[in-house]
């Protein structure tokens, strides 16, 4: 019997690498063989990684991006971590061409199916990358290289005992304002008010040591901002009653 063939969809979906922190939320040690706990890659999905990666995918590397080669122009580039099936990066990107975005996932069903829509709306100002964020930033990321970063509803990890998990964290924080050039910003969405008020509560304590300063007009959140997409998943919650936490602060 023919073994089936290992494409490089499904190399990236079993070398994926994701991280574990210590107590304070400092980077600890990478965990080799994530695994994927939903979704299954589509053959549609495989596809499109295999097909499409040269063009819209970025690799680990254990120096900083040269983001004015990769995009060929100098415009801001736009960090998103999570983007889940990327339907709403997508949309942003189609609807602001004088920006570029960046792209982190770890799972490669959400990645395969970003690309997809990407070359169906013809976006070429996006690259995405399949890989640990923690990473990323760490290595990949010159300092000051940023325009903004953007998390929109991370995993809440809602049980007390798992709050330490969560990748708002002061560590990360600092991480991300090392990156932003200035004026460069911090957007974070919730839909867990525990976790929108952790979020606030690092963002607020580390103002003044990293430089950044939050736009609210009442000091804590802002409105759904018409730019940031309304996915399926926040429409969803909004039916049920559902509340939507924003948090947007900028680099000095």
């Amino acid at each position: 019997m023919t073994e089936p063939k290992i494409t490089f969809a499904d190399k990236k979906r079993k070398t994926v690498e994701t991280a574990e922190f210590t107590e304070d939320g400092r980077y600890k040690r990478k965990v080799r063989s994530f695994v994927l706990r939903t979704g299954r890659l589509s053959e549609f999905q495989r596809q499109m990684m295999n097909d499409n990666w040269a063009d819209y995918g970025l690799d680990y590397q254990p120096e900083p991006f040269d983001f004015p080669a990769i995009y060929g122009n100098r415009q801001p580039v736009i960090v998103e971590i999570g983007f889940g099936m990327g339907k709403s990066l997508v949309e942003m990107a189609e609807q602001n061409p004088d920006k570029n975005y960046l792209g982190i996932e770890v799972h490669t069903p959400g990645v395969g199916a970003c690309l997809a829509y990407a070359i169906e709306k013809g976006v070429k100002n996006l690259r995405v990358i399949c890989h640990d964020a923690t990473e990323i930033l760490r290595d990949c990321i010159a300092d000051h290289s940023l325009g903004g970063l953007q998390l929109f509803f991370p995993d809440p990890w809602h049980k007390t005992k798992h709050h330490k998990r969560r990748i708002v964290q002061p560590y990360f924080v600092e991480t991300v304002a090392k990156k932003l050039a200035p004026g460069g910003f911090i957007h974070f969405a919730t839909d867990w008010e525990n976790y929108a008020e952790h979020m606030l509560d690092v963002l607020q304590s580390l103002q003044s040591a990293v430089g950044i300063r939050n736009v609210s007009a009442t000091g804590n959140f802002i409105p759904r901002p018409d730019f940031r997409p309304l996915t399926k998943f926040e429409r969803r919650g909004q039916q049920l009653g559902h509340g939507v936490w924003d948090l947007y602060f900028v680099k000095n």
